[in-house]
């Protein structure tokens, strides 16, 4: 028998903590033949250090974790174009291999830019700008390496930023230019310290043969569940690639879900959100008045709407912004009034099944009898422990929906309705700065000097926040009430209220 953790004294502690320095040292090696038996098994190959790029690259970005496969895309964008760059995907931190790093590191780099997805406040560096610089330095100490390349630091992507092709451009541009930042941020606009960089958002790199579709729902409505159906469902039936990425908000049910999916003919990089979508359906019909959900749409785009409006009043009713895009953009619009025939077929608020048929109808991805009919096979795989007649109301509502889906003609720009105002005129100060642009969908628009910079929140926000969702009001029915109070005292939106009433009084 032994004893772990046990309490050592100053006699003992340091040498039985150097013990175990042969393990760690041999930790490399093993990792490098247990990727081997992994390629062998799978056919993709790792190292603890991955290259990718030109053979000579000048400059370089050393990336570690979701973010080195954008820049990767970007990479083998630039090189395409004759650009000498590269990335170095860090597979192991730790141990961190000075060795397995200079075999894949081109000796022609001059400049390197190290991106951590971190940020180490009163620290020189962040921790991977930190190991690969002195593990260059000791690489030039030791007679390695000829001289030691510009190394720049940089911040990206904290708490899930956003980070996309143009922004690693940026960071690629930075090191070209004849006096660049040392340390720096990307993704965000910094008018405070002033370290972020400039990116140029319209610079897109994302192939024309891949399909691109945004979905807006509500958190509840199957909007999600039926996207991640539609994924498995186009897998299975092609040859293609398949990718998804959801957004959701923290309020989960009945908050706002934005699901982004892509098919291609090769294996999809994009770790980033859609900004050109091919086809976008807004599933919550109050969406298109609330937020500019059709800023997504490419030219050319199909556009689905589930709103509750007779197709031939549905282009009068939509707000200027939406008619303006819809116009110039040439897009092609369709309706389909998803809650009616939900409830006519007893699916209550459940759409899921009616929008992605929906889709499948619309979209081109499969051919649409086949579409339709796995979609009907995969009712049957999420339902069919439900009961026969759960299974038989949602085959009726896919038929039910190709009957009901209709075209709109696009017509002239004539609305004078804007998007209903997220926070109201009586909203204080920062509620309208910056709660106000949140709930808006526009929070990634936010500079730095926009925070408290001791990290505070004002409280009460919350009161200004009302996101108008519901399709039902409550009705007070006098014969039932037994005068509780029980309603008025549990609705978080005070939608019925009581008061004190003094008989004597009246």
């Amino acid at each position: 028998p032994v004893v772990r953790g046990t309490a050592q004294n100053p006699d003992a502690f340091f040498q039985a903590r150097e013990a175990a320095n042969p393990f760690h040292d041999a930790v490399p090696a093993t990792v490098v033949e247990a990727m081997d038996r992994f390629a062998g098994l799978t056919g993709r190959r790792y190292r603890p250090f991955d290259y990718v790029g030109h053979p000579e690259a000048t400059r370089v970005i050393v990336v570690m974790g979701s973010g080195a496969e954008c820049v990767h895309e970007t990479v083998d964008h630039l090189v395409a174009q004759g650009e000498r760059v590269g990335v170095v995907k860090v597979r192991l931190y730790r141990p961190f291999s000075i060795d397995h790093l200079l075999d894949v590191l081109p000796a022609t780099t001059e400049a390197i830019a190290v991106l951590d997805r971190t940020k180490e406040p009163g620290s020189v560096g962040e921790p991977l700008l930190l190991d690969v610089t002195a593990a260059l330095a000791e690489a030039v100490a030791s007679g390695r390496r000829a001289a030691l390349p510009r190394i720049l630091g940089g911040r990206y992507g904290l708490s899930s930023k956003e980070f996309t092709p143009a922004m690693a451009k940026a960071v690629l541009d930075e090191l070209a230019a004849a006096e660049p930042r040392r340390r720096f941020t990307v993704g965000i606009t910094d008018d405070v310290t002033h370290l972020s960089l400039e990116v140029d958002d319209a610079w897109d790199i994302e192939a024309d043969d891949v399909t691109r579709a945004v979905f807006y729902g509500l958190g509840a409505d199957g909007t999600v569940s039926s996207n991640k159906a539609a994924i498995r469902i186009i897998g299975d039936a092609t040859d293609g690639w398949c990718q998804g990425h959801f957004v959701y908000d923290s309020k989960k049910s009945g908050s706002t879900t934005v699901s982004h999916l892509r098919f291609g003919p090769r294996p999809i990089r994009a770790t980033y959100l859609i900004r050109r979508a091919s086809f976008v359906a807004v599933h919550d019909p109050g969406a298109i008045d609330r937020r500019d959900v059709l800023e997504v749409a490419a030219p050319g785009a199909t556009v689905l709407l589930n709103s509750p409006m007779p197709p031939d009043q549905l282009w009068a009713s939509l707000t200027r912004p939406a008619q303006e895009v819809l116009a110039e953009r040439g897009c092609r619009l369709w309706t389909i009034d998803a809650r009616a025939v939900a409830e006519a077929h007893g699916l209550g608020r459940r759409i899921n099944t009616i929008m992605s048929t929906c889709f499948f109808a619309l979209a081109g991805v499969l051919p649409h009898d086949e579409a339709i009919a796995r979609v009907k096979a995969s009712v049957e795989v999420t339902w069919g422990k439900r009961g026969a007649e759960i299974v038989r109301r949602n085959v009726d509502a896919i038929d039910a929906t190709l009957v009901e889906l209709h075209e709109v003609p696009v017509g002239e720009v004539g609305s004078t309705r804007e998007l209903r105002p997220a926070v109201g005129d009586d909203a204080p100060d920062f509620v309208a700065r910056v709660t106000r642009l949140m709930l808006e969908g526009h929070g990634d628009r936010l500079p730095v000097s926009a925070f408290p910079p001791d990290g505070t929140w004002p409280s009460g926000t919350s009161r200004y926040e009302k996101r108008a969702i519901a399709t039902e009001i409550p009705i007070w029915d006098p014969d039932l009430c037994i005068q509780c109070n029980k309603c008025s005292m549990i609705c978080p939106h005070a939608a019925i209220r009581t008061k004190v009433f003094d008989p004597a009084d009246g």
